[in-house]
């Protein structure tokens, strides 16, 4: 850091000078990022050539009337930069160097991590291409995302990307478990793993039965509308009403049913129910 201030500010010092010569030096107007190039200086004589840059700054002693030559690396951040040349010959050149147009790597987001099966536009990605310079690639490239569900069945897009990013929504698919949410740019790829879990039940369905001087309520095997079993640990809520006063009892499921015994009353109105789903009704008449 402190070689890159002393530098920038013999630059400032070059170019306030009154002896400054506003020649140019003849660098090549764009320099793809990391690539070797010369570039043939004037005059003759030593000289100091000074390169200023984004978070670089080369210092170089040079032969003027020489070829100058930058190696491979040298160079990689991408950005506009200044060149300065003091000594025998004083001159500037500007130019920019620019990301290598190859993909090297992406910087991929998917979200949610996890979310019900079956959700419209429920997971989006959105990725940034960058060269193998981790510069930002702003000119235009398609990007292909994938969404594979756990039977191995693929949903596939292709989305141009607009200033180096690119973005797209998917629906969750039907089947629960893990799903591979990939992202591909000119052979950079990006993998997320999306884990998709049943829905709410679709629909419930309990049954009565006396147990001596109580009733036995149970639930059919609970599941989702596409069709998957609900987790255990969800929670099913019965609620029993009778001559004006009302009982609950909250259940989890287990094996994916859920059972529970209340009291018998003859008339009691009996419900079920799990968050906003609801089941049928029973009325107790024993």
């Amino acid at each position: 850091m402190k070689l890159r201030r002393a530098i920038a500010f013999s630059v400032l010092g070059i170019a306030a000078s009154s002896s400054w010569a506003q020649s140019d030096l003849g660098f090549p107007r764009k320099v793809e990022a990391g690539s070797a190039f010369s570039v043939q200086l004037p005059g003759n004589g030593q000289g100091t050539l000074y390169i200023v840059g984004p978070g670089q700054a080369i210092k170089k002693d040079v032969q003027l009337g020489e070829a100058v030559s930058f190696p491979v690396g040298a160079l990689p951040n991408a950005g506009h930069y200044v060149a300065i040349l003091g000594g025998g010959e004083s001159g500037s050149s500007e130019f920019d160097v620019v990301a290598t147009g190859k993909a090297a790597d992406l910087s991929f987001l998917a979200k949610p991590s996890r979310l019900p099966v079956g959700m419209r536009d429920g997971i989006s990605g959105a990725v940034y291409v960058f060269d193998n310079y981790r510069n930002l690639i702003t000119a235009p490239m398609q990007v292909q995302f994938e969404l594979t569900n756990p039977a191995g069945a693929a949903q596939t897009r292709s989305v141009m990307t607009r200033y180096g990013a690119a973005w797209s929504e998917f629906d969750s698919t039907a089947q629960q478990g893990k799903a591979n949410f990939a992202a591909n740019a000119d052979g950079a790829s990006s993998v997320r793993v999306i884990r998709q879990v049943p829905g709410d039940p679709c629909a419930i369905k309990m049954t009565a039965a006396p147990a001596g001087q109580k009733i036995q309520l149970t639930t059919d095997p609970l599941r989702d509308c596409s069709g998957n079993a609900v987790p255990d640990g969800t929670i099913v809520t019965f609620t029993l009403a009778y001559n004006g006063a009302e009982s609950t009892v909250d259940v989890p499921l287990k094996r994916g049913i859920a059972e529970v015994q209340m009291p018998a009353h003859a008339g009691a109105m009996i419900s079920v129910a799990s968050g906003v789903v609801l089941g049928n009704q029973i009325r107790w008449e024993r």
